[in-house]
């Protein structure tokens, strides 16, 4: 079953992943909450107090790095659920008997920030754990297991699936605005691979490697302001923000200017990985420019075509 976000009673994102396992909870149980066996499926070596219980501090390293950071067991009830906190969000897993296998559910609530932001990260995140949980499934199984390589194509799935690539409307459609995590690139790198501003737009702010800001200038003219925000946190990696102001008269190019700006976004999420994306097909950009326009759009009058992107 694929990973899927969900929204807490408090208004946290959640990923949730399940799994069928051919294999008693008992077994189960001991892969999910012994260090031994999380070395073998878990992103960071977990150091877990004996004997474990509820209140007790567990320490996450990564090995490559050596980067450590803390966390609390919250339930810890054999062989049925684990919950532990990690830096301030929270991981459950709970097995259950299933037949003659058990049935695993894992969730991981973001809790960190405002939650509109830490959605953004989602995609990755439950990309991230949906190997992990390969991972354990091929250990439990006795199989060797090899990490995918394409990254990107997943994660983008994920985003898409997810809502997450989609921009807004916002000051009643005089501005647009999108936000996307690139999950761990250099900013300087990130800032790189911003798109090039139009010979005949004017630069309006430029701080690299974190805001961009110049004129957009549709059929020879400004009309707009176009803005380009990078931020980098050692916990949460690399977000952009893209704004675009559109004035009254250009209504009716929200949703080319939307779709246009998807797919620019989409072609940064893939540098971000070292790859450069397929320019859209003109089915897709149909059917991105209808959904856009479905949000009430389609009834503005257009006013020529898009320039100065």
């Amino acid at each position: 079953m694929s990973p899927e976000l969900q929204t807490t009673g408090s208004g946290r994102p959640r990923v949730r992943l399940t799994r069928r396992l051919p294999h008693p909870p008992e077994k189960v149980w001991h892969a999910v909450t012994s260090p031994d066996e999380l070395a073998h499926w878990f992103p960071a070596a977990v150091t877990v107090p004996e004997p474990p219980a509820a209140g007790a501090r567990l320490v996450f390293t990564f090995t490559e790095t050596g980067d450590s950071s803390e966390g609390e067991i919250l339930v810890y009830d054999p062989p049925s659920v684990f919950e532990f906190a990690w830096n301030s969000d929270v991981v459950r897993i709970e097995v259950t008997p299933a037949g003659e296998g058990s049935h695993l559910e894992f969730t991981h609530t973001l809790n960190r920030g405002e939650s509109a932001i830490a959605r953004l990260a989602a995609g990755r995140h439950a990309t991230g754990w949906d190997v992990c949980l390969d991972a354990l499934d091929a250990w439990l199984a006795g199989h060797p297991f090899t990490p995918p390589g394409q990254w990107h194509a997943r994660m983008a799935a994920a985003v898409e699936r997810f809502g997450l690539a989609e921009g807004e409307i916002l000051d009643d459609g005089r501005k647009i605005r999108f936000r996307r995590d690139l999950v761990w690139p250099p900013l300087t790198d990130a800032w790189q691979h911003l798109p090039a501003v139009p010979v005949a737009a004017e630069v309006l702010e430029s701080r690299e490697p974190e805001v961009l800001a110049h004129t957009w200038i549709h059929q020879g003219e400004p009309a707009g302001q176009v803005r380009w925000e990078l931020t980098r946190d050692p916990l949460d990696g690399v977000r952009v923000e893209l704004t675009q102001t559109v004035p009254n008269e250009l209504a009716g190019l929200l949703p080319d200017l939307l779709t246009a700006r998807h797919e620019q976004l989409d072609a940064l999420f893939a540098r971000s990985f070292g790859e450069e994306a397929e320019p859209w097909s003109a089915s897709r950009v149909a059917a991105v420019r209808h959904r856009y326009a479905a949000r009430g759009l389609h009834g503005r009058r257009r006013e020529g075509a898009l320039h100065g992107l």
